[in-house]
């Protein structure tokens, strides 16, 4: 009987084998150096080890996909962006049970939480063209209407669009600051929404810097410059202020905020 430990060495003494033989061919049949060689054996494995792993890493279901790499900038081109390979899980024994019970959409909706959430642990963020295009075979438009809905149920997905703030999704800040504002605490609000701690903490920051500035009687144009936000973001969080129902604990918070940060404008304004 061969144990897997023996079995893993068998499969790493083959594939050194397969590399020797590769380095051969590149040095006498393309006149390569061995330090060309050796650099171009290293740039195989990295690039397609994954695709050609057979030691049961992928489980019946999934997929290995490559997505943008969670360190890419949100300025940077998608054509220009590093990418990762992740694995993705596309079917499992529970989700015939989702459709049975709940319906089509519902089944979408579950893998889109799913495969978002996998993407973003293993370091990358799907997108919507990702995800409609290449994933789930459906439109763009329906894969919105998903994200709408699961924002509605307090489920922010990880993708490149709420992760790096971009373009006009600022629904996921607002929902953050509207769960504090109920009571809840950062790390609560980071595992709801799929952000860290510090993320959660500087939009709440950014919200009470901007309510102190808005009682300070500055527009919301010269709010948005000193905060370094959208004025749509300014406006969402003064509406949220004036609308939401505040829990006791925070209002008090954010009153002895605006108070110390009223005295600090006043003592500005003095030493003017």
């Amino acid at each position: 009987m061969i144990n897997n430990s023996s079995l893993e060495k068998w499969n790493r003494l083959r594939s050194k084998r397969l590399d020797e033989h590769f380095r051969k061919e590149l040095v006498t049949g393309l006149n390569c150096s061995s330090f060309e060689a050796d650099a171009v054996i290293d740039t195989l494995h990295e690039v397609y080890d994954l695709y050609f792993e057979t030691s049961g890493t992928l489980k019946p279901g999934q997929i290995i996909f490559e997505v943008i790499s969670e360190e890419a900038p949100p300025q940077m081109a998608i054509r220009d962006s590093p990418l990762v390979k992740v694995i993705l899980t596309l079917d499992t024994e529970g989700d015939l049970k989702i459709k049975e019970k709940e319906g089509v959409t519902e089944l979408r909706r579950h893998r889109l939480e799913r495969i978002s959430n996998e993407a973003y642990q293993q370091g990358g963020l799907l997108t919507v063209e990702d995800v409609s295009n290449r994933l789930l075979n459906c439109g763009e438009r329906t894969v919105s209407r998903d994200i709408s809905e699961l924002k509605k149920r307090g489920i922010i997905l990880p993708l490149r669009s709420t992760v790096k703030d971009m373009g006009r999704s600022i629904t996921h800040r607002v929902l953050i600051v509207e769960q504090w504002l109920s009571g809840k605490e950062y790390t609560e609000i980071g595992k709801r929404t799929n952000h860290s701690v510090a993320s959660v903490s500087n939009y709440v920051d950014k919200f009470k810097r901007i309510i102190a500035l808005e009682n300070d009687g500055y527009d919301r144009q010269t709010i948005s410059f000193l905060v370094r936000v959208s004025e749509s973001l300014v406006n969402e969080y003064v509406k949220i202020y004036r609308s939401v129902k505040i829990i006791d604990f925070r209002r008090k918070e954010m009153k002895e905020y605006l108070k110390k940060e009223c005295a600090i404008v006043i003592r500005g304004r003095k030493k003017q």
